[in-house]
């Protein structure tokens, strides 16, 4: 991740914003607060990644702290998000896989992902795939774009 790739992150992620429920922000990001991110993981030591083609971003990944509160300090939350023309071709498992490596490497013992359903199918069997498996599930604790959502939490020991 370099500091120039960070303007393809956030329109990356802003698409996800205003279009799906994939996240549950309803606005994007600005480049300020993606700045913020990045020199925050950096600091924690934590893995910050891109998967580039001829020089586009076409998608990022990143694993930030799961709660702050100093027991969780061994447990990330993951965070995947692929440009919408990037998808089907295994970038979200080489990322995954990747930030799985990285946070092993950084001393993180647990990895927890939050998939948003309906609407988040592809992400859970993504990280089932990787070993995610299923945690709980949090009903109705979502609104976006009209409708209740649940989010499914899956966990992975690294």
């Amino acid at each position: 991740m370099r500091p120039a790739d960070l303007p393809a992150v956030a329109a990356v992620y802003g698409h996800y914003a205003l279009h799906t429920v994939a996240t549950f922000d309803e606005t994007p990001r600005s480049l300020e607060d993606w700045e913020a991110k990045r020199a925050e993981l950096a600091a924690r030591g934590l893995p910050f990644l891109v998967a580039e083609e001829a020089g586009r971003v076409l998608g990022f990944a990143y694993a930030g702290p799961y709660r702050p509160k100093p027991a969780y300090r061994h447990t990330v939350e993951d965070t995947v998000y692929l440009a919408p023309d990037a998808t089907g071709r295994g970038l979200g498992a080489a990322l995954l896989g990747a930030l799985i490596d990285g946070c092993a490497h950084a001393g993180a013992q647990r990895m927890i992902a939050v998939v948003a359903e309906p609407g988040g199918e592809a992400s859970a069997a993504l990280h089932r795939r990787l070993g995610f498996t299923e945690a709980g599930r949090l009903t109705g604790v979502g609104y976006k774009h009209g409708r209740r959502l649940d989010t499914l939490l899956l966990q992975r020991a690294l």
